[in-house]
This record gives structure tokens, C-alpha cells and sequence, in this order.
């Protein structure tokens, strides 16, 4: 849907967020160009932490696999103490997998290599990120958005539909809109360096005077690398020397060690943390991602776990629209995922004093698995439920077999850019079949079999319900037989419209 636009979609910033937003388009066919300025990728490990529900994500974009592959899970804490011993503990609450939860770890993988697998998807799709391309302005009106941009061959304007901005905490995107970024800055300043090092084992999250936000200091092996990452807080005024030499001075005289050394950094970065939420996060046709959106304290894993989410949650809505969906619907981006966000500043800066305190430990709250939009305009229960899954949950997995005998799961029935509606034992046709959506009846009779009890455990339907799921994961609706025609009218206000497909053999 291009006509006379150089691409439906332009995004501003070739990070998770970029990235993830570009796979969601390439898969659905929307047209869409993804810049940043930066002259290439990059190349640190700032995030490093992917939460189960981000897992559940990567599973459906088809990247889980490498990227389990490419990390690793967390090592135990290794705190020393001043008479030179030390102990062992977990970081992390670590809970068995469930048939509802197939992912209970958060996995180690450096920002950088999370990224390089993202690129590799959005090649196999057809696609690439275009670096040392910087957007420099930008008009809107009521039919698209006019951009400037300026790039290795000179400047050009280009004509778009909606304009992105995933360019981080300092967005040109979110400045030139006007939007404020309140918060505050959070009094901690710290130093983060990806480095080769000698005299460290690797089996274990090294940590020295945890707790003492004057001489602490944090070493991690990074996962699938020869590198670790050094986290340490510093001053909040002066000049930070990042350099291998500045880096062996600040570890010798916080862990008084002379047996480690930084033998070279391939990336280092100095820091305040805030704890900042956009005002808004649509302008127009305009709309803000990511760390544009909301920036926090690194202490939870959060980031670029909730950046993650925010592309994967208006990736489907802007094809919808674009696909003749009523505009409304970019609406729900920011009503479902600004409060999301505000929550995940809370429990960052909470944790951030816990650290401060030592011993922080990271338990369900920071999985990201309870995300929910209850109160979201897409939230529909027809009748009421007061048990069971609801409206807004995330849609749980659960092991199934086809009627043919074969295992499977929920989630491989959701997976892809499609909307999924399960219907519980009965064989009438609920709904017409249409592009876009996928029908199971499970049951006696249908197509999936509940060979386990765990479809009924885990959604609590009664025979004649169906549930609706988004093509983000998350239940959208839920009705029983009496209510199919809202139903009906339900699809067709997302844009799973029937007379669209209705010429279709």
C-alpha cells in the first residue's frame, strides 16, 4: 500500500526496538524503510538480560532457537568478602517450566549479538537496516508525513505514511514532536565496559563491596563471548577514563586485587540513570518506541525487554490500518503500553535502591509474563468472565495433539502474524473463515485435541466459548455462542474483515 509514498512505515533507529518493528512489517508485507545514524551497528552489550516473555516473542518472530544458541543462562553471584573468601548465590528465582509457561529464565545474550540475530531475520525476510542515514526533519499532515533525510549520497525527501521514533532516551523523533519527557534523575551515575580480562574464572558473576555505591564493582562473563562486562558505579560529576589502563586502576583499588587485569575494551560507557515517561506517545501519525519513549535504571533487565514489547505490540496494529482498519487502533498503542511502562520505571528505581542496600535478587516480577491490557478498548468478554483467562491476559501455552496424532502446542498454533480463534467443544461454524484469522475447535470432533486437560486448566472455557487471540499473544476476546455476531463485529473493528477476503479461492 505505497502508491505514490516511498514506504508506508519509516523508523528512526535500527536498534531491538527498530529491529523487532521491522520483522513484525517485513512478515506482514507492509513496505517500510529502517534508518539510523549511527555508522554501524552497535556494538556493546548494555542489554543483556532476555525476561521469558521476551523469549515467548523471539519464539514467534522465529529467532528463539539462535539466540539460545548465541547466550547463556546467568551464573551464580559470586560476592567476596574482606577476608578474601567468598559466596555463592543465585541472581535469579529459578522455577520449573510449565505447561502454561515454557520459559521461566531469563537468558544472558549481549545487546550486540541480540541485535545481529534480529538483522539476520530481517535479511531473511528481505529486508535491511540502513546505517549512516540520519533523519534531520520532518512534517506531518493529515495524510502522511514528509521527511528529511540525509545520508552517505547527500539529502533527499521522502514521503510516508507513519513515522517511528525508536532513536533512544536522546530521540531527535520525540524533541521535534515536543513532547516532554518528565522524571527525574536518579543521583547514580555508572561506568559499563565490555573487555577481554585475565584472572577471573568465568563460572561465576564476580562482585566486590556490594551494597557500597563508592567501591562496588560487577564483572560477568558475557555469554557466547571471550568477554565480560565491568559495571561500576562512579562519580556523578568528572571525567570517567574508560580506557583499559583507567579501568585497571578503578578494579585495583575497589577489589585490591593485582592478580586481573583489562587487557583490552572493544566498548565502554559512562551514565545517569533516570527514570523518564513520555507525555505521549502519538503525534499525529507519529509514534514513539522504546527508550523514546521511557528510559529507567538497567537493575531488573527491563529495557530492551519493554522496547522489545512496544514494537511488537503496534507492529501488528499499524499493518492492520494500513490493511483498512479503522485508525482508532493506533490509539490502543499508548493506552495499553505507556502504563506498562510507567510500572516498569517503578520496579526499576525499587530494585536500583535495593542494590544499593546489596543483596538484590530478581523473582516473577521482572519475567514479564503478568504483562496484561485488561483495560484496554480491546478487551472484550461477552459475558463477563470472573474466572478462567481473561480479556488482556497473555494467551497461556499448553501442550496439545492435532486429530492426526501428532504433538503440538497453543503456541505454535498463534505463531505468526495471524489472529487465532479456539473454540470449545462444538462443531458449529462460529465464524466464516477469513484472511488473517486460524480456527481450532478442540473437542470431540475438532481439529486439536486437549490430550492433557491442560487447554481446559489453563482457559477455564465451557463448552460454546471460543477465545479470540491477537497476533501479539495477548486474548482479545472471549464469547460464548449467544454472542457470535459481536463477534463478528469485533474482527471487523481490527481488521479481520470477511467481505475483504470474500472474493478470495
Amino acid at each position: 500500500m505505497t502508491d505514490d509514498f516511498a514506504a508506508d512505515v519509516l523508523i528512526c533507529g535500527a536498534g531491538a526496538a527498530g529491529l523487532t518493528l521491522g520483522i513484525e512489517l517485513a512478515r506482514r508485507g507492509i513496505s517500510f524503510r529502517l534508518i539510523d545514524k549511527r555508522a554501524q551497528p552497535f556494538h556493546g552489550s548494555r542489554g543483556k538480560g532476555l525476561q521469558p516473555r521476551t523469549q515467548e516473542i523471539f519464539e514467534d518472530l522465529g529467532i528463539l532457537d539462535k539466540t539460545v544458541a548465541a547466550g547463556g543462562v546467568y551464573p551464580p553471584l559470586r560476592a567476596y568478602h574482606p577476608d578474601g573468601s567468598y559466596s555463592d548465590r543465585d541472581p535469579v528465582e529459578r522455577l520449573d517450566p510449565t505447561p502454561t509457561e515454557p520459559y521461566h529464565l531469563a537468558l544472558m545474550v549481549p545487546q550486540f549479538v541480540t541485535e545481529r540475530i534480529m538483522r539476520d531475520r530481517l535479511a531473511e525476510l528481505g529486508h535491511m537496516a540502513e546505517f549512516e542515514c540520519e533523519l534531520t526533519g520532518f512534517e506531518q499532515d493529515d495524510n502522511g508525513v514528509t521527511a528529511r533525510i540525509a545520508g552517505p549520497t547527500g539529502q533527499a525527501t521522502i514521503r510516508t505514511r507513519y513515522l517511528i521514533g525508536a532513536d533512544g532516551g536522546r530521540s531527535f523523533v520525540r524533541g521535534a514532536l515536543g513532547v516532554d519527557f518528565p522524571g527525574k534523575t536518579l543521583g547514580v551515575r555508572a561506568l559499563v565496559a565490555d573487555v577481554t580480562l585475565t584472572g577471573l574464572e568465568r563460572d561465576a558473576w564476580h562482585q566486590f563491596n556490594d551494597g557500597d555505591m563508592e567501591r562496588m564493582v560487577a564483572i560477568c562473563p558475557l555469554a557466547g563471548t571471550d568477554l565480560f562486562q565491568v559495571q561500576a558505579p562512579v562519580p556523578v560529576d568528572g571525567e570517567i577514563d574508560l580506557s583499559a589502563e583507567g579501568l585497571n586502576r578503578i578494579l585495583r583499588e575497589r577489589t585490591s586485587r593485582s592478580d586481573m587485569a583489562v587487557n583490552s575494551v572493544a566498548w565502554a560507557s559512562a551514565y545517569a540513570m533516570n527514570a523518564r515517561l513520555a507525555d505521549r506517545y502519538r503525534v499525529g501519525r507519529t509514534f514513539l518506541v522504546g527508550d523514546a519513549a521511557h528510559i529507567h535504571p538497567p537493575t531488573g533487565g527491563q529495557g530492551l525487554n519493554t522496547s522489545v514489547q512496544d514494537a511488537y505490540n503496534i507492529g501488528w496494529k499499524l499493518a492492520a490500518v494500513l490493511s483498512g482498519a479503522q485508525d482508532r487502533l493506533l490509539d490502543t498503542y499508548e493506552r495499553e503500553r505507556r502504563p506498562i511502562a510507567e510500572a516498569v520505571l517503578g520496579l526499576s528505581t525499587r530494585l536500583l535502591e535495593a542494590q544499593k542496600q546489596g543483596g538484590m535478587r530478581r523473582g516473577r516480577e521482572v519475567h514479564q509474563l503478568d504483562v496484561g491490557y485488561p483495560d484496554s478498548p480491546l478487551s472484550t468478554e461477552l459475558p463477563e468472565r470472573s474466572h478462567g483467562v481473561r480479556a488482556g491476559n497473555r494467551a497461556p501455552d499448553a501442550p496439545v495433539k492435532g486429530a492426526a496424532g501428532q504433538p503440538s502446542r497453543l503456541f505454535r498454533l498463534f505463531q505468526g502474524p495471524h489472529w487465532t480463534l479456539l473454540v470449545f467443544e462444538d462443531r458449529r461454524d462460529m465464524v466464516a473463515p477469513r484472511p488473517g484469522l486460524h480456527i481450532y475447535r478442540l473437542g470431540t470432533g475438532g481439529d486439536v485435541v486437549d490430550a492433557w486437560g491442560h487447554v481446559r486448566e489453563a482457559y477455564g472455557l465451557a463448552p460454546g466459548e471460543c477465545v479470540l487471540i491477537r497476533p501479539d499473544g495477548y486474548v482479545g476476546a472471549t464469547f460464548d455462542a449467544d454472542a457470535i455476531p459481536r463477534l463478528e463485529i469485533y474482527l471487523s473493528n481490527v481488521g479481520v474483515d470477511w467481505f475483504k477476503g470474500a472474493g478470495v479461492r
